[in-house]
């Protein structure tokens, strides 16, 4: 449904981008995840038909978005980072022009809009002007434009910025929704925001794209080790020195900060699965086994340690280089 294929975007001297690729299957939510000035939003605006590549090239839904602008961008609903709302309409008045501007005419228009009043949940504020409503309702009117027309391809670019823990939780059970419906693809450098809504994840830092994939697979490939929490009824020394013996087992400790004796923490080898021997040794032992689960980075580990490792590479390349 997308398709980037080393793009570059030059802004004089300075390369925003620098041959980015990657694709978005149909019906994915995939988070666009960096830091600020990463190169997101000149990504988006590239896909969305605001500026074309300097290099390389896009396809949205088919068309490519140099050579078919126009048809590309009739596939997609884009949510800038600064959406144009013009406070002294109202939500409806509003939709209505963007309609006109999208050229949906008649009946089709009037279904349209009501369709995005639906999906964005402002049904119940048509009427009001958008001047009057708070900024998770802003937010909310911003997709409902995105959404007029029935865009097979939703860019969102930072659409929860700026928003509190309650207005947040809402947009993204939004965005959730759409999920099959829409292909969305969803700028952000807000870690917790992919990880409750995104299928696949790619890592964006200073213009290129370091890492594209679920973040189970990270987890897999970026681990050393794997790890296994345990919360095991027993002499907890005694218990821990049992378990370091068994074949395959790196090491054993408390982890920090859990408050109980009885919480441990096994590394492993992570080609090998111990979950059922380190389970057979303690129930042999007669301790009781209250709880067994494999340990897993969260998004935030695996976004550093994927920018960690690709600077730690880049400094190694530059201190190894040939001076000229």
């Amino acid at each position: 449904m997308i398709e980037a294929n080393q793009l570059t975007k030059r802004f004089g001297s300075f390369t925003a981008i620098r041959d980015v690729s990657f694709t978005v299957q149909p019906g994915e939510i995939v988070g666009f995840l960096g830091p600020n000035g990463a190169g997101k939003s000149t990504t988006m605006r590239i896909l969305s038909g605001v500026f074309p590549p300097s290099s390389g090239r896009a396809v949205v839904a088919g068309h490519d978005v140099v050579a078919e602008p126009l048809a590309a961008r009739r596939q997609v609903g884009y949510f800038p980072e600064r959406v144009a709302i013009y406070f002294d309409l109202t939500v409806r008045e509003y939709l209505d022009y963007v309609a006109q501007m999208k050229e949906l005419t008649g009946a089709a228009r009037r279904s349209a809009i009501g369709a995005a009043l639906e999906s964005a949940g402002v049904t119940h504020v048509a009427h009001r002007l958008i001047g009057t409503l708070s900024k998770g309702y802003r937010q909310r009117v911003g997709i409902a434009q995105a959404l007029l027309g029935m865009p097979r391809v939703l860019i969102l670019d930072e659409p929860t910025s700026g928003l509190d823990p309650e207005q947040v939780a809402e947009i993204r059970e939004l965005i959730t929704s759409f999920r099959g419906r829409s292909t969305v693809i969803l700028s952000t450098h807000i870690l917790p925001e992919v990880e409750a809504t995104c299928d696949r994840v790619i890592i964006i830092n200073k213009g290129e794209v370091l890492a594209v994939d679920t973040p189970q697979n990270l987890n897999y490939r970026l681990r050393q080790s794997s790890e296994i929490f345990l919360d095991v009824v027993g002499p907890a020394e005694t218990v821990m020195a049992k378990l370091r013996g068994l074949e395959g087992v790196l090491e054993v400790s408390q982890p920090p900060r859990t408050g109980s004796p009885n919480h441990i923490v096994v590394r492993t080898d992570p080609e090998r699965d111990l979950r059922a021997v380190l389970a057979a040794t303690i129930t042999r032992s007669g301790w009781d086994l209250r709880e067994l689960r494999p340990v897993r980075l969260t998004l935030e580990d695996i976004f550093l340690t994927v920018i960690s490792e690709t600077d730690s590479r880049r400094i190694a390349g530059e201190t190894t280089a040939e001076p000229r």
